[in-house]
């Protein structure tokens, strides 16, 4: 079946819901179970409570953000001694040694698009509810930014798990995964699962802007 937009109502307005497995836009009829035509999936106009799910997952989310900051990601030991680093004294630590390629990947993949992705999410969240923000276009598109670059969080993640498996000489040099790394990979998952609970079609089921 074909999109279809008549006079510019949306697909809600006409009957029509879409496939969230093979994204095919299929007739829908309330108070019955639908399922997709093509891949017989079972078919939502809307997802139920997305955005309490959505607002809780966030929130939480936000909340783990701070002991990922505060303790440390990693530990190196050099004979059983060592200090660890969190995600912020590491990158200053690389900018120190003159690394800051290195340095600017960290922080924009470690910091800055987990912070933007859970202040997006807020601001999805709030412009839903306050109905004053941007057009639905924009924030469309800020749900796809968000989707897109949300995966690239796990960098940090996986450099530990990655160097805490293959840096070990015995006494000499091992690598331990600290506190910040768990709390890490919570707010990751976390962020990853309140982006999945948003239904974005919600954002074209507002009075036009």
């Amino acid at each position: 079946m074909q999109n279809r937009n008549v006079n510019g109502l949306t697909a809600k307005d006409q009957g029509l819901a879409l496939c969230m497995v093979c994204h095919q836009l299929a007739n829908y009829k309330s108070g019955e179970n639908n399922f997709c035509p093509r891949c017989e999936s079972p078919i939502r106009m809307r997802f139920k409570d997305s955005l309490q799910r959505c607002w809780a997952l966030t929130i939480c989310s936000l909340i783990a953000f701070i002991p990922a900051n505060a303790y440390p990601i990693m530990t190196f030991l050099t004979f059983g001694k060592g200090q660890g680093d969190t995600i912020l004294s590491g990158i200053f630590a690389l900018i120190k040694f003159e690394m800051y390629p290195i340095a600017a990947i960290v922080f924009i993949a470690s910091f800055v698009v987990p912070l933007a992705k859970i202040i997006g999410l807020l601001v999805l969240l709030i412009s839903l509810q306050s109905r004053k923000t941007f057009s639905k276009q924009k924030r469309t598109k800020m749900y796809r930014w968000i989707e897109f670059f949300g995966k690239w969080s796990m960098l940090d993640v996986f450099v530990v798990a990655l160097l805490v498996s293959l840096v070990e000489f015995g006494t000499i040099l091992e690598i331990v995964a600290g506190p910040g790394a768990t709390a890490f990979g919570i707010m990751v998952i976390l962020t990853i699962f309140a982006a999945n609970s948003f239904d974005p079609r919600l954002l074209w089921d507002e009075e036009s802007n």
